[in-house]
């Protein structure tokens, strides 16, 4: 029989195992959104959506959201595999470059969508991100969101046109299924989602346009909304009191970890 410091030590092991398995890698693409700009140097930077840059036009708050829960962060630079995916759980695309943001954009193509949505049917959770037609390249876009019944509209939902005007990006979130704690949150220029096939509405505004959607596809899961609300600017505390888009990032967040850890 074992003895009790084996058996210990043995029980020690299994814990870590069981442990690291249950870590969730949640991935953030670098190859569609790729965008550079000069620093004070004069050097080329990269900036927007990454996790660690915390300017207002970062994601680092989102992924302290993400941290906190348990998750460990990653980055892809290259383009989305079944094979590069397989120890991520949450891959997450956001604003995919024009050439108006990127002289040599990586657009998405057939192959790319093929490889995202064998992963996805596999039991990956897949959130895509857009923007307003004028920042976010589109029609390659939809062409991976086609897949799974959604289609960023070429519109603005929700325009705010400064900050004297903030309750026109006001959205009531009381009783979402994704925001268990925000109950108001805001959003500004968004597109809106067209929906066919499985994919359902999650979130509507208050002019009743589709603004996050949901479907699921084979083992997995896919969110979109139409923008990448949830950068550093507007999770910060900037806004005026009532709106809750910090409490909105960790109920983001806590929602695609339980559907991802399904």
């Amino acid at each position: 029989m074992m003895n009790k410091r084996a058996s210990l030590i043995l029980l020690t092991i299994l814990c870590a195992c069981f442990a690291a398995q249950a870590q969730v890698v949640v991935t953030l693409d670098h190859y569609f959104n790729h965008e550079t700009h000069k620093n004070a140097s004069g050097q080329p930077e990269r900036f927007h959506y990454f996790w660690e840059e915390k300017a207002q036009t970062g994601f680092s708050i989102f992924g302290d959201a993400f941290t906190i829960q348990g998750a460990v962060l990653n980055s892809l630079e290259d383009a989305p595999t079944f094979a590069n995916l397989a120890n991520t759980k949450i891959y997450i695309i956001v604003d995919p470059d024009s050439r108006k943001e990127n002289p040599q954009p990586n657009y998405i193509g057939a192959a790319h969508i093929d490889e995202i949505a064998k992963w996805v049917k596999a039991g990956g959770v897949l959130l895509l991100m857009a923007n307003d037609s004028a920042n976010v390249e589109l029609p390659h876009f939809n062409e991976l969101a086609a897949r799974f019944g959604m289609h960023f509209n070429n519109d603005i939902a929700s325009h705010v046109m400064d900050d004297k005007h903030f309750e026109d990006g006001a959205i009531n979130t009381e009783g979402n299924a994704i925001f268990a704690t925000a109950k108001k949150i805001f959003m500004k220029d968004a597109c809106s989602i067209g929906l066919s096939g499985k994919a359902k509405a999650a979130l509507k505004n208050s002019a009743g346009a589709v603004i996050i959607a949901k479907a699921k596809y084979g083992k997995g899961f896919v969110l979109a909304v139409g923008d990448p609300w949830l950068y550093n600017e507007y999770v910060n505390g900037r806004l005026p009191a009532g709106f809750e888009n910090d409490k909105a990032a960790s109920d983001v967040a806590r929602y695609l970890l339980k559907k991802a850890k399904k």
